[in-house]
């Protein structure tokens, strides 16, 4: 059975400041370790006179791939909180990078932590986080009567309508979450009699973006 996950879909920034220090988070989504690399850099580039540029990032489903880097700060105050905020918030495909500019006091190890940690969440609230649902894309051909049944369904089940053609018959496609489809097409089934003629169209993962459904062939 295929599992949900979080992905970043749209990168944000976030800022907090400590004892005058700024920690500028900024987060990117990435599918392969080349573009985290080119995105550290361009953030470098970007903050060029900061104190420091801490980075960490987490590619693939399964977070096959892994990387952090502290950028001079104390050993372990920096990348790897920031990356076990990452893990701990389940977000796969993202990475991230927080700019200091240092504000002339020191934080002690446990200050850096808080920060480089609270930095990394308040620039994952500024950004687009799917919940990337394993589905099945169907299309449902009814009567008129068979529509009204079809959309009572869907809508007891919170299933997302795609959009409907009405010719002399009834065209829907729908975008039914995996554990869903088939309590779906059998109640379906049942309510028309077996006149509702279902097709599978494919087998994506969605997301609700916002009240639009998203579909990602993967």
């Amino acid at each position: 059975m295929r599992q949900s996950y979080l992905e970043a879909y749209r990168g944000g920034e976030g800022e907090l400041v400590d004892k005058k220090s700024r920690f500028i988070a900024t987060v990117c989504p990435v599918k392969q370790e080349a573009e985290a690399v080119a995105f550290i850099e361009e953030i470098r580039k970007k903050y060029w006179n900061a104190s420091h540029n801490c980075t960490a990032f987490c590619i693939g489903r399964g977070n096959e791939l892994t990387r952090c880097s502290d950028d001079g700060e104390p050993g372990g105050t920096a990348g790897r909180p920031m990356l076990d905020v990452l893990l701990g918030e389940g977000v796969h495909n993202v990475c991230v990078v927080v700019t200091r500019y240092f504000g002339g006091t020191l934080l002690g190890t446990g200050g850096l932590v808080r920060a480089y940690s609270g930095a990394v969440k308040e620039g994952l609230k500024n950004s687009v986080i799917l919940n990337k649902r394993p589905g099945k894309k169907v299309s449902v051909t009814c009567d008129y009567n068979g529509l009204g049944k079809l959309q009572y369904i869907a809508g007891q089940m919170k299933l997302p309508v795609l959009d409907t053609e009405y010719t002399d018959q009834v065209v829907s496609r729908l975008m039914l979450p995996e554990e869903d489809a088939d309590a779906f097409m059998k109640r379906l089934t049942e309510a028309t009699g077996g006149k509702a003629l279902i097709e599978t169209l494919g087998t994506p993962y969605f997301a609700d973006n916002g009240g639009k459904i998203l579909l990602f062939e993967e």
